[in-house]
Order: C-alpha cells, then sequence, then structure tokens
C-alpha cells in the first residue's frame, strides 16, 4: 500500500482505496505529496516528523511523484490530486451528515468558495470557517472555536509550509477526525482559479497549465527537479 521515496511512504493505490483507508482511520492527516510540500519536508525536521506519524497519509500529487516512484521501482497506481480528495470528502461528509470546518484563504474567497461548496453539496454541513490571516502560534480563540465545534474534517488552505505546520502543531489539540491542507483549492471553488483542461490533468501537464496562468508559480517549479534529483541520487549513486 506504500511506497518509499526518501524517508517517505506514499500511498501507491487507488483513490478507492484511499477512501477505504480514511474510513477506518479514527484520525488522519492527508497530504498532498507533490515535489514542493515533501522538498519542504526534507529541510524542515517539525514537518518531516509530522509526514511520518502513523496518524499520517501522503498521497501522490503531481507528476514528479508519480516519476518519482517509477524511478524507485515501485509504481504509484495513480497520480491523486488533492483537490479530488477534498471533492470526495465533501460528498462523503454531505451523505453522512459529518461536520465541515474551513480555515484559510481571504475572507471574500473564503465567502465565495463555501457558497460554491454548499451549492453543489447543498447536504453539507460547514460548521465553522475562518480566513487565513492570523498569527500561528497565538490564535487560542480559533482553536477554541474549532475545538468546540468537533467538524470531522478541516480543510487547511494557507499554502505551504504554513498549512503543514498549522496542522503540525495543532493536530493533537484538535478534536477533528480529517486534517487536510488543501493550498489553492478555495480559489478554484471560489471560481477565481481554474483547473487545467481534462486532457493536460490525465497527461501530468496540469502544472504548465497553472504556470501559464499564473506565473509567477515559475520559482515554485524549482522544487520538482530538486527533489527528482535527490530521489535519483539516493537510488543510484549512494
Amino acid at each position: 500500500m506504500k511506497t518509499k521515496i526518501l524517508n517517505y511512504e506514499i500511498f501507491n493505490k487507488s483513490m478507492k482505496d484511499l477512501f477505504e483507508y480514511i474510513d477506518k482511520s479514527d484520525k488522519l492527516n492527508i497530504i498532498s505529496g507533490n515535489p514542493e510540500v515533501l522538498y519542504t519536508g526534507l529541510n524542515n525536521p517539525e514537518l518531516l516528523a509530522s509526514f511520518n506519524r502513523k496518524e499520517s497519509i501522503i498521497i501522490p500529487d503531481g507528476i514528479g511523484v508519480v516519476l518519482s516512484s517509477k524511478m524507485v521501482g515501485n509504481k504509484v497506481e495513480q497520480k491523486i490530486a488533492g483537490i479530488e480528495v477534498m471533492n470526495g470528502l465533501l460528498n462523503k461528509c454531505g451523505v453522512e451528515n459529518k461536520p465541515v470546518y474551513l480555515l484559510g484563504a481571504k475572507r471574500e474567497v473564503l465567502e465565495k468558495c463555501k457558497e460554491k461548496i454548499i451549492s453543489t453539496y447543498p447536504s453539507i454541513n460547514i460548521i465553522g470557517e475562518h480566513d487565513g490571516y492570523f498569527d500561528i502560534a497565538n490564535c487560542p480563540e480559533l482553536i477554541q472555536d474549532i475545538v468546540s465545534k468537533k467538524p470531522y474534517v478541516l480543510f487547511v488552505a494557507m499554502g505551504c509550509p504554513r498549512q503543514e505546520k498549522f496542522i503540525a502543531k495543532y493536530m493533537d489539540i484538535l478534536p477533528c477526525s480529517i486534517f487536510m491542507g488543501v493550498g489553492g483549492s478555495f480559489d478554484v471553488f471560489a471560481g477565481i482559479v481554474k483547473r487545467a483542461p481534462e486532457w493536460m490533468i490525465k497527461s501530468g501537464l496540469e502544472w504548465m497549465y497553472r504556470v501559464s496562468k499564473e506565473p509567477y508559480r515559475i520559482k515554485r517549479l524549482g522544487s520538482i527537479p530538486k527533489f527528482l534529483f535527490i530521489v535519483f541520487k539516493d537510488k543510484y549513486l549512494a
């Protein structure tokens, strides 16, 4: 069920298998394992420890991780995009009446995201939301709000590594069953950012589409070759 890549155990089965795993878990941190997130974790002991907790599962979100799995000789069954897992969890929560908390983004983006989620999943129970502009080290009112509302899922959309640091710091304190850092997914739900055409997603070229729409992202692409080189070096030059 896992492929070892460097210091990580990457989930290597299907989306269906992932949700069966989620159903069996009492507490779970779902990490969208793209090269940027994993490369950041390699250089941050706090995040590396969090990613490797028994309550964490790293999904292969990104063509760089899929290529890495081929390089180490244990290919993942499929790329699993974080936003698709988020959609699946929202559907699950709507069907099973499990409460959701949205944390992150600008206030106006958050409100549009919430409206879109409710229109897509009319039976969803969003019990709380908060924008991403607060001091992670000092946010007692926010933490108390989440504790009091006891959401099943906490979606954290604050970008890497801020969202991962928040989850690492508060996972043991908060009563949520599922934690998930979802990056810019609130922007997608809000309609501010569009996903790539289906053919690009299936071809592993979604990153190219996002860079064409948001050129500032090109700086972040450097993590892909850096991560691949480290995997290559570990596999063949160690």
